[in-house]
């Protein structure tokens, strides 16, 4: 019975504290770039033969309608994802903000996109390391973006 007792109030307590503390994980999350610019930056760009046969394989066993999905929100980001996608991560990884034009493209191509685009990105072997703090990185480029160019989501995404 005494042990009972014991993780009841355990539980009690832990539950209190978390819903008196809900964001405690990202408090300051913010303040300091997950990779500092410049050099840092430039060597996740460095990729060895190991990294690049994981990068094949994961791409590879992805599901059809995800690969499908993922070409369909890439032609929504047209011929500037190429530049966009590299400006976008690097305010991900060091908080230097995009330009205008990127802002643009990634709400043009919608909410559900960006975030598939990018957590995909986060799964490639030179970024999964961090991928744990992508998805409050990747929500907060989309807050930002979508603020400053003032428009929201497109009604025609959909989630896969």
């Amino acid at each position: 019975m005494e042990i009972k007792t014991i993780f009841i109030a355990f539980f009690i307590i832990t539950t209190l504290v978390s819903y008196a503390y809900p964001s405690l994980d990202q408090e300051g999350v913010d303040d300091e770039p997950l990779v500092n610019p410049g050099r840092e930056f430039d060597v996740l760009d460095t990729i060895s033969p190991a990294s690049e046969d994981y990068n094949i394989y994961m791409l590879e066993n992805l599901p059809p309608k995800y690969k499908m999905y993922f070409k369909t929100c890439k032609d929504k980001m047209g011929p500037s994802i190429e530049t966009c996608s590299v400006d976008i991560l690097k305010e991900m990884l060091t908080n230097e903000h995009v330009s205008r034009e990127c802002c643009e493209k990634v709400v043009q191509s919608g909410k559900e996109c960006h975030m598939v685009i990018y957590k995909l990105m986060f799964r490639l072997y030179q970024l999964k390391r961090f991928a744990n703090q992508a998805s409050f990185k990747i929500n907060e480029v989309w807050n930002r973006c979508s603020a400053e160019v003032g428009s929201h989501s497109s009604p025609n995404d959909v989630a896969i």
